[in-house]
């Protein structure tokens, strides 16, 4: 399906979604209901076991929201559909990696933080949530996640003072994953996707899903969460076909059932 806003490619077992609003890819309401939409054709696709989000142009992978654009006579209704876009992605069931290739602020550090992980090219000079500098705070799920991933007081610091890091110093304090040399960020993302797409999609899933409800839970709510989706992912046939080839001394082949 062809969208307005983004560009879907797909290859060997995963997919690559560019932001294509060059040259900064700012993030207006057509993005998000591209992007979701996007998100939600490839979740469906048995094919399709890692996805890949990345800018379109070397400026930027998303310089965040299209202020020009402005929040509308209720805001709530855009934050509620970026919040949205945003869980969609970190919800899908599959791996997602961003691709840094370009600044990342405000609405595209949030878009970012959703993925499984973050690559980031070496180049790249700014990535954070600067919204206060605005007068403004993140509305996109920012403040939450970025404050899980990194820890209060450095979430806050950031924040508050309006600061952005670089692809150093973002790998430094857990913001970004890993520092990929200039120009390779796509290569590295897409290495990694190749190696998630020959893992049993069903497994990744529900250790996604494990790990995403569990986290924010009890233990003890967590171990039941794990319970449920062991017993979920232990009566597919891959799961079958992996202990069979390690009993058969043999590489698995996993079909996705």
């Amino acid at each position: 399906m062809a969208y307005e806003t983004v560009n879907v490619a797909k290859e060997n077992g995963y997919a690559i979604v560019s932001i294509n609003r060059p040259p900064f890819n700012p993030i207006n309401v057509q993005l998000l209901e591209d992007m979701e939409a996007a998100i939600t054709e490839l979740t469906a696709d048995k094919e399709v076991r890692a996805i890949i989000i990345t800018g379109e142009g070397e400026k930027a992978f998303s310089a965040g929201a299209d202020l020009k654009s402005g929040f509308g006579e209720n805001p709530a209704d855009l934050i509620k559909k970026g919040q949205g876009c945003f869980l969609k992605i970190e919800r899908c069931g599959k791996p997602v990696i961003a691709a840094i290739n370009g600044v990342a602020l405000g609405g595209g550090c949030e878009m970012a933080l959703s993925c499984t992980w973050r690559f980031i090219d070496e180049t790249v000079k700014m990535i954070g949530l600067p919204e206060s500098n605005l007068g403004i705070i993140p509305g996109y799920g920012g403040t939450q996640r970025m404050a899980r991933l990194i820890g209060k007081p450095k979430a806050l610091e950031l924040m508050i003072l309006g600061k952005a890091c670089s692809a150093k110093e973002a790998v430094e304090i857990g913001l970004a994953d890993k520092l990929c040399a200039a120009g390779t960020v796509l290569d590295e993302a897409k290495a990694v996707a190749a190696a998630c797409a020959a893992r049993a999609p069903f497994a990744t899933k529900y250790i996604l899903d494990a790990v995403n409800r569990g986290v924010e839970t009890t233990m003890e709510q967590g171990l039941d969460i794990e319970c449920d989706d062991f017993c979920q992912v232990v009566k597919t046939k891959d799961a079958a076909e992996g202990i069979g080839a390690f009993l058969e001394k043999r590489k698995a082949e996993f079909k996705g059932e």
